[in-house]
């Protein structure tokens, strides 16, 4: 915004980085003096001519031009002016979450350098480009693009400005397929002739489709549930059934051990009744 010098505001309320278009009244060895309509002189430093020293002020500007400065410092006595167009932003303006319009200015394979206004430009990452893979920056972006971004993280001591286009981009929304359950088909009753003939005959095909002439997808049956198994004996009645079956099995010895025992006794019996004398 570009004040005229005859416009009447009190040097105490002008704002530094106000741009105001002033007259040069006098030139001197440190500097130039410059009427901007106010009470108070409008002061310009040489190195405050431009960016590159200067040696002679005199070959830049005469006295009467009228030339474009900038406030830098708003005081009592005098206003302290610049030619040196200031930043946009300074490193203090600079926080997180802030959107800002840029420009970009160079590409690079790991991302986007975009000029924000401030002392440097700011860099955008490839991974901050878009919420999808991007391969290149140059599938999002070129140069001369004036773009949106947001600040992630500013190191003022490196200068390092991390931007992201990202972020101010709402995320796609996700689509959500629903899944249809298909019905299941309950097998046929094992007595059925039919249903044994088909699934004969799909165990011969191996199950690979229709037979040719056959019109539409081959079906398949799913086996059915397995009868359920009996509970598994606790390890008690394991020890139970064990001593249950010792028992038997000394019973069934003791038994086969008597009855030889008991023939050899009959046999004897008889063999004594027959050597008797008979009276």
């Amino acid at each position: 915004m570009t004040t005229p010098a005859d416009t009447a505001v009190p040097s105490t309320e002008l704002k530094p980085k106000t741009k105001l278009t002033g007259k040069v009244v006098k030139i001197t060895l440190a500097g130039a003096v410059v009427d901007i309509g106010q009470s108070v002189p409008g002061i310009l430093h040489i190195s405050q001519i431009q960016a590159d020293p200067v040696k002679r002020l005199d070959e830049l500007m005469q006295v009467g031009q009228s030339i474009d400065v900038w406030v830098r410092r708003a005081k009592v006595d005098r206003v302290e002016l610049t030619m040196i167009e200031p930043l946009g932003l300074d490193w203090k303006d600079l926080k997180p979450e802030t959107v800002l319009k840029g420009k970009v200015v160079r590409l690079e394979t790991y991302g986007a350098f975009v000029e924000i206004g401030a002392e440097r430009p700011g860099l955008v990452h490839i991974s901050e480009m878009a919420h999808g893979y991007v391969k290149t920056p140059q599938e999002v972006v070129k140069e001369g693009d004036e773009i949106d971004v947001m600040v992630l993280d500013v190191d003022r001591k490196k200068k390092q400005i991390r931007l992201s286009i990202k972020a101010t981009i709402a995320p796609p929304e996700e689509n959500v397929e629903i899944e249809v359950a298909r019905p299941k088909r309950t097998p046929a009753a094992a007595g059925d002739p039919r249903e044994r003939t088909a699934s004969r005959e799909r165990g011969e095909r191996g199950d690979r489709g229709p037979r040719k002439g056959g019109k539409g997808k081959s079906e398949r049956f799913e086996m059915p549930p397995a009868e359920p198994s009996e509970p598994e004996p606790t390890a008690f009645e394991m020890a139970w059934q064990a001593a249950l079956d010792r028992q038997k099995a000394e019973k069934a010895a003791k038994s086969k051990k008597s009855k030889p025992n008991q023939e050899q006794d009959e046999i004897l019996d008889r063999t004594l009744k027959n050597r008797m004398p008979i009276g």
